[in-house]
Formats: C-alpha cells, structure tokens, sequence
C-alpha cells in the first residue's frame, strides 16, 4: 500500500507515542526527514508526496530499532554538534548538545590566547567522535588539535569527521590512555570524560545504557577517576597561560574542583547547562 511523507510521519508519531517515547514529534520528524534526507521544511512542503517501497521499507525498518530504544541519530549515523556533521560509531558517545557548552566557555580564552601566541595547540582528552576539539578548530584556524583516545574505532571516527569538515590537516588522532602516548604542551586541555559512578549506569535510559560504550560512561565507583587520572599530569602538558576544561556530572562540581586545586589549579569559571545542572568547570594553574 502507498504512504505519503504525511502518513508515514503520523504513524511514526503514533507508535512512538504509542511506545512511551519521551519526545515522539521530534523523533518521528528527525528521523523520517533524516532518512528521506530533506529539511524539516522539505518535510511539510513535500508531505503530499507518495513514497516507494524502498523508502517504506527502509523507514520501518528504522522505527522498529528507534521502538528497540536505540537513538534517532544513531539510527541516521550522524549528528550534528556546534554546526559540524559528525558520523557515529560503535564506540563513540553521541555528541549531545549540553557538551556545547564547554566549547563555548573554552573560546572566549582561545581567542585571546591566539591573539598572544598567534598558533594554538589544543589536547582534547577521550574525544571520541571528535566533537569538542574539532568544533574548537573550526571556530579557532589559528589552532591545531590531538584527540586522543583508547579505543581505535572512536579514532577512525574522528579521523574521517576532521577529513568530513575539512579540518584533517589541524587534527591529529592518537591512541593514548590519558597521558601516556602524549607529547608537547597545550593552551588548551579539554575532556567529556567518563563520568557516571559504575553502579548507576543501570538506571540509566535504555537509550544509553544499550547503545553509548559504556568505557564513555563508567568512571569508576564514584564517577570521578578519569578527573583523577587527568589532574594527576596535566600540569605537566600545559603551558603557563594555558586553560583546562572539563565536563562534569550534575552533582559533581565541589570533588572536581577539590581535585583539581589539590593538584595546582584554580578553577576559572563553573558554567551550568540549559537545564541549570553544574556542566562545565575551567581551570589554570595557580
């Protein structure tokens, strides 16, 4: 039977709804526009139009895994963060938009510091997708950026997101475990570390808990060893007038910043997020 862009929409609404899903217009119109490859635009002023068996076909199949619990953008293999596409994997976390956040504290200071030094070297610690650190070249061309991570696939990823955005000759991606394959020094040192404590991460939404890698999530008993693991050596691999930020838990503000002031640094700045949680803190040594 023939569906138009119209009906196929509603009865994504409608399943979704259906199912309990937190946000079933959204999804439904993210994820039929996605596949159909148009603007949400596209998606009214074309709504009329009849689809083929294939495009029927391909967006069942895609609400059958969105009803599985698995997210709309991991469904499309892409998202967009700070107006980059960037492509999913496997072992990347989706790039959500409160991590937009510490871009945006992060810049006000690059731009500064580019003004001083002319080039910028930034180290963007578990990048995953790439996100953070390609966003910040993009905004900033006087930069140059690593993104180093433990897992090979999330550096594949990130490669081929520089390569997408047209920032492969600034990245440069480095399989290390927090310091250890690290060289030089940074006016930037940036995470979205692992951050959830270990026996939490069952509570989380299913969205998460099946579908983000869960060595992304998990840190430690109580979600703070990665802040301990990068306060440990940073101090070491930043240069004098250099800045340190980091996202953090909403609940994880004060054991940062304690961390970190244990370790030399003072904190900057603690910026919350659009939910007025606790998001990002940054820091310079004392």
């Amino acid at each position: 039977m023939s569906q138009t862009v119209a009906e196929m929409l509603a009865e994504a609404r409608r399943r979704f709804t259906e199912a309990g899903i937190a946000d079933p217009a959204t999804d439904a119109r993210l994820l039929v526009a996605g596949l159909l490859k148009q603007s949400s635009t596209e998606l009214l002023t074309r709504s009329a139009e009849k689809l083929s068996a294939d495009q029927i076909a391909m967006i069942s199949k895609a609400l059958e895994r969105r009803l599985g619990h698995e997210p709309v953008h991991r469904i499309l293999g892409e998202r967009e963060f700070y107006g980059l596409a960037l492509q999913l994997s496997a072992e990347t976390l989706e790039p959500r938009p409160d991590t937009e956040i510490l871009v945006d504290t992060v810049l006000p200071y690059l731009k500064d510091l580019a003004k001083a030094h002319g080039r910028l070297h930034i180290l963007d610690i578990g990048t995953g997708t790439g996100a953070i650190c390609l966003a910040l070249l993009s905004e900033c061309p006087e930069a140059s950026g690593i993104g180093s991570d433990i897992s090979a696939d999330a550096l594949g990823t990130a490669r081929s997101n520089a390569e997408r955005n047209g920032l492969q000759d600034r990245f440069q991606a480095v399989r290390s475990k927090w310091f250890e394959k690290i060289q030089g020094s940074f006016h930037a040192i940036v995470s979205n570390p692992p951050y959830i404590a270990s026996n939490v991460i069952h509570d989380l939404a299913p969205e998460v808990t099946k579908f983000d890698p869960v060595a992304a999530l998990d840190g430690g008993p109580d979600g703070l060893d990665a802040y301990r693991a990068i306060a440990k050596d940073a101090a070491r691999f930043m240069r004098p007038d250099g800045v340190l930020a980091l996202e953090i838990g909403y609940d994880q503000r004060n054991d940062v910043t304690a961390i970190f002031e244990a370790k030399g640094f003072n904190c900057l700045k603690s910026v919350k997020d659009y939910g007025q949680n606790d998001r990002a803190l940054m820091f310079a040594l004392a």
